[in-house]
């Protein structure tokens, strides 16, 4: 919530509410550049930085250039490589941010990924067919572009930002480009030279992994590599297209192997891993497919294998695996997590990322019992707290190489979840509001209190039972929308800055538009959502209404909103007792709340109290 700053200065000022759109104005075409908005931290949808020009003239080049000569010999992967450059970029030189793009020959576009001075990051793709792009135009021509205005990222809070976009240039081919945020023409031999770094050991890179391409064997085990092992899913998967038939996935890890390494020695880690496989390889079917998935991660592929059928091989191959024993060690113990094609989804990579948050799962249980668990995906429900906490690990994981951000998944899941009664409705969005309130540990519970007083006045003023349950589920999303706020802007202990109020005024929309919208069986809780921070006196956001122009049930949740925030403890003060919060939205009655609401939830207020 926010309250009025200019009409009462009595009236305390959250800081963790709110956000507006920044300008839309582009004088680039950027029809076919998708928005950089995909996040490998908390945000896919939007996000921002702060709005300065970097300033690097009492930096140390020499310096620079040793810590990134250093970087190139000591990183082994392109994508390490680029966030250690970002680090000594944005650290030294005071950068707002560096990005990289690189071409994709298969696809025809140019990825992007930009790493802000915070380190947040955002990817996109930019298609190369659009030659009136200007990262197109430098990638194209091998020729650096400078710019005074960022507005062709679409990154509207930082339009105004100059960058200098340069071709990586490698043995005389454009393999993509870097981005800097600065058009500082003295510093350019600097950052070319950075560039071609960067593009010279990408290019080494794709030429090593070339070489090792020429062999689908993991070399410890024996076993297929992964990429031997997603080749021969794709292929169980392509020839299911169209029949009855079933597919399971498994994936089994090895407890503490972790430990194992550092308190033995990786060589021991080592010799279990392979003894571990070798087990697994005499006792699987012959029908079965296996491979070393990741680590001390073994998997099965299980053709034409019903989930019964597939829990049974599992629970034969634990029971055998049982039975090894290794010196100083025991008895190993053994977690498995099982998805199917098609029954868990009918896609590859979504297949082994359920396979996985049934793995993570089985963990978490066998952690509870000491004993090796196997886990199946139609064990849990999707939305279970636990079951959440695993899928959020798996793509925090999986995310750099997927591309597949958690709070968009969580929407996805959300529109394409199966409704079935107001109960099943009910524990979905508790859930779904649960998980964003995570991402705010100053508010935690919120949502869960704000739907309690919500309900509690709409009953109060006599609302028909249907209306005042309406007013119950639409209060629980009221902050749905800060699913696309960054978790930085969420989580600042202090009072936000003026661009960071910004992108908080943002959520009403965010959450109305992006989460809601979708779902026709949802509009009628838009209004509570979109409208929750509007002020009768019509200086609220983001649409500046007044009076009636408000409905009524946006009016409840806007009073519930703020009186739980009153009560609660900020980084920045204590909570303040019922009565002191009563009297605050007293003085904001009839100018930021609805007077007559105001009215009756004081009255009701002193029943509200809880310890919780």
């Amino acid at each position: 919530m926010d309250f009025n700053k200019t009409k009462n200065q009595n009236i305390i000022q959250n800081s963790q509410d709110g956000i507006v759109f920044g300008s839309t104005s582009n004088p680039i075409d950027t029809s076919k550049i998708m928005p950089l908005n995909a996040r490998t931290s908390a945000n896919r949808i939007y996000g921002g930085w702060a709005n300065s020009i970097a300033k690097a003239s009492d930096a140390n080049y020499l310096e620079i250039i040793s810590a990134i000569n250093a970087s190139v010999l000591n990183q082994k992967d392109t994508a390490e490589l680029f966030y250690s450059i970002h680090k000594q970029i944005c650290s030294k030189m005071n950068l707002d941010f560096l990005a990289v793009g690189i071409y994709n020959s298969a696809s025809n576009y140019i990825n992007v990924k930009l790493i802000e001075k915070t380190g947040s990051s955002y990817v996109s793709k930019v298609l190369l067919s659009d030659d009136d792009n200007i990262i197109v135009r430098a990638f194209k021509n091998k020729e650096a572009i400078f710019t005074s205005d960022s507005a062709y990222l679409k990154m509207n809070y930082f339009s105004k930002a100059p960058t200098i976009i340069i071709p990586l240039l490698a043995f005389g081919e454009s393999i993509g480009v870097m981005i800097f945020s600065d058009n500082n023409n003295q510093l350019f031999e600097i950052y070319k030279l950075i560039a071609n770094y960067y593009a010279i050991f990408y290019k080494n890179k794709q030429l090593a992994d070339l070489v090792d391409k020429n062999t689908d064997t993991d070399s410890l085990t024996g076993l297929s590599n992964h990429k031997k092992l997603q080749e021969d899913l794709s292929r169980e998967i392509n020839k299911n297209i169209g029949t009855d038939k079933t597919t399971a996935f498994c994936i089994f890890d090895i407890a503490n192997i972790s430990n194992i390494n550092n308190e033995l020695g990786h060589a021991k880690g080592d010799e279990v891993i392979k003894e571990v496989a070798n087990k697994i390889k005499k006792n699987v079917r012959n029908t079965d497919i296996l491979g070393r998935y990741a680590g001390d991660e073994i998997a099965i592929i299980m053709p034409d294998t019903s989930e019964s059928e597939a829990k049974y091989v599992c629970e034969f191959l634990l029971y055998n695996l049982a039975c090894t024993m290794f010196d100083d060690l025991g008895q190993l113990k053994f977690s498995c997590g099982i998805s199917m094609f098609p029954t868990s989804t009918n896609k590859q990579d979504k297949l082994t990322i359920l396979a996985e948050q049934a793995l993570f799962i089985s963990k978490s249980k066998r952690a509870q019992s000491g004993q090796s668990e196997i886990v199946s995906t139609s064990d849990y429900n999707f939305w279970d707290d636990e079951a959440l906490k695993c899928f959020a690990q798996v793509l925090t994981k999986k995310h750099a190489t997927i591309g597949i951000d958690i709070e968009e998944e969580l929407i996805n899941q959300f529109h394409n979840e199966n409704i079935v009664s107001n109960e099943h409705l009910l524990d979905v969005v508790s859930s779904l509001a649960s998980t964003i309130d995570a991402k705010d540990t100053y508010t935690k519970g919120h949502s869960a209190a704000v739907s309690r007083y919500a309900e509690a006045l709409a009953r109060a003023i006599n609302l028909p039972a249907s209306e005042v349950e309406r007013i119950k589920l639409g209060a629980l999303l009221h902050d749905i929308g800060k699913i696309g706020i960054p978790e930085h802007v969420l989580r600042k202990p202090t009072m936000l800055s003026d661009d960071e109020w910004k992108i908080m005024k943002q959520h009403p929309a965010i959450g109305a538009d992006k989460v809601l919208m979708p779902n026709k069986s949802l509009h009628d809780l838009i209004p509570m959502v979109k409208y929750h921070h509007e002020h009768i006196d019509g200086s609220g956001y983001p649409y500046g209404l007044k009076g009636d122009e408000i409905p009524l049930s946006a009016r409840i949740v806007a009073v519930a909103d703020a009186y739980h925030a009153l009560i609660s403890d900020r980084p920045y003060r204590k909570g303040l007792s019922v009565h002191k919060a009563c009297e605050i939205l007293k003085m904001g009655s009839g100018v930021q709340w609805d007077r007559e609401l105001i009215r009756q939830f004081i009255i009701i207020a002193p029943s509200l109290a809880t310890n919780i």
